[in-house]
């Protein structure tokens, strides 16, 4: 199939590099001609831009970044919005594309003008509920007009989408029911294909550790053999609830003096260790470091646990976090909340973690006196489960049932 994929999201982001460009480079091993139009931030562009059309000539697949803009937010948009629409219809005139494949809400406004446009098969990509987690996360407030009349918009061009679009991809079962029970559709069930946040399971996985790596790291971070190190991975806000998980690693703390805890996170060590004072948390116990990519599996593989907690909210029904992918790929055990995504179902079909129910010293208690239960688990066991749910080559297989079915 010859294909447009449309992203707001650059290609030399982090994100592009991980959740597009894998996928994308299965799927033209498979024959697919693949063309890629992007929105690209100009620092990351000037340094990873080689780098990346490297990557892509090496899978031949065709790139068309686009500037970002960095006027205020509604002008950016639309300015960058409109940069994208041009190329795309362009493109569209040369090519000929049989699929327009578009990440997330942004291009899918272009999606479906060039659906109707030109009869291309569209692809609605949604990653999530993306209206929803702009309140949630208090991006937008309903009590600002404006944000209002943004959130009605994109709430009615959702729609739009999903019964417009051929196909649709979500990160969740949950958000699949959710969106088939919704009656403002007017072709249920509509065809919805759930693709999770997949990872690079070579790179996380026990064969990339370095042993002498992790006797060095060790050493730099006073690691000895009796200390207890749960992890956390990633940037901290928004979703990702420190406090909490703090107040669970304090009450930890109480059980078990030689528990340490590792936040392998890009953000500000400052922000943490503010927060882990006010608790009355000693210095010691808490370690921070900021990795590359390929230097995270081997950061993870010091702890014995992996925790997150993100806020239950109801845009969260369609959230896939990458990490419980790639902590999972490590054969790490995982404690975090229900109501995550298909977090739930994952933890508990695969054994590879502990749920708590709502963030009281009575659940972190209960999940605090199984961490036996979890130290005692298989790491090939959840290995295999991480392979089962979230390896690459099963997402790759899954796009690639979605473009044959789009076929004429």
């Amino acid at each position: 199939m010859r294909v447009i994929y449309v992203s707001y999201d650059g290609m030399t982001d982090p994100l592009g590099q991980s959740q597009v460009i894998p996928y994308l480079a299965g799927l033209s091993s498979l024959g697919h001609t693949i063309t890629i139009v992007s929105c690209e931030k100009k620092e990351r562009f000037e340094k990873q831009q080689q780098y990346i059309q490297q990557m892509l000539n090496k899978h031949n697949i065709s790139w068309y970044p686009v500037p970002y803009s960095r006027l205020p937010s509604v002008l950016s948009k639309q300015f960058n919005l409109s940069a994208i629409n041009k190329k795309v219809q362009r493109l569209c005139k040369e090519q000929k594309p049989e699929i327009i494949h578009c990440r997330s809400y942004m291009a899918a406004l272009i999606g479906l003008k060039i659906k109707q446009k030109y009869g291309v098969k569209f692809i609605f990509d949604m990653r999530g509920f993306w209206a929803d987690e702009r309140i949630d996360g208090q991006i937008w407030s309903m009590k600002n007009k404006i944000h209002k009349r943004i959130y009605a918009f994109f709430k009615k061009k959702e729609i739009a989408f999903l019964d417009h679009a051929d196909y649709t991809v979500s990160l969740t079962e949950n958000a699949k029911k959710e969106i088939h029970s919704w009656k403002t559709l007017q072709k249920q069930p509509i065809p919805i294909e759930v693709i999770p946040c997949c990872a690079d399971l070579d790179l996380f996985s026990p064969a990339s550790i370095n042993p002498e790596k992790i006797k060095q790291l060790k050493t730099e971070l006073h690691i000895r053999e009796s200390d207890l190190v749960i992890s956390y991975l990633g940037s901290i806000g928004t979703w990702y609830m420190l406090d909490e998980m703090l107040d669970f690693f304090s009450c930890l703390l109480q059980k078990n003096v030689h528990a340490k805890i590792l936040f392998i996170t890009p953000d500000a060590p400052e922000q943490i260790l503010k927060k882990a004072r006010e608790k009355n948390i000693p210095a010691g116990k808490i370690m921070i470091r900021s990795a590359s990519r390929m230097e995270v599996p081997q950061y993870l593989s010091l702890s014995a646990i992996s925790i997150y907690f993100i806020k239950p909210l109801y845009s969260k029904k369609a959230s896939s976090p990458t990490k419980t992918a790639e902590i999972m790929g490590l054969g790490i055990p995982i404690i975090t909340n229900t109501g995550i995504g298909d977090s739930d179902r994952i933890l508990n079909d695969a054994k590879s973690g502990i749920l708590i129910n709502d963030f009281s010293e009575a659940e972190y208690t209960r999940a605090i006196e199984q961490i036996n239960v979890l130290l005692k688990m298989d790491p090939s066991k959840i290995m295999e489960a991480s392979r089962n749910y979230f390896s690459l080559d099963k997402g790759i297989r899954l796009y690639n049932s979605v473009y044959q079915k789009l076929k004429s």
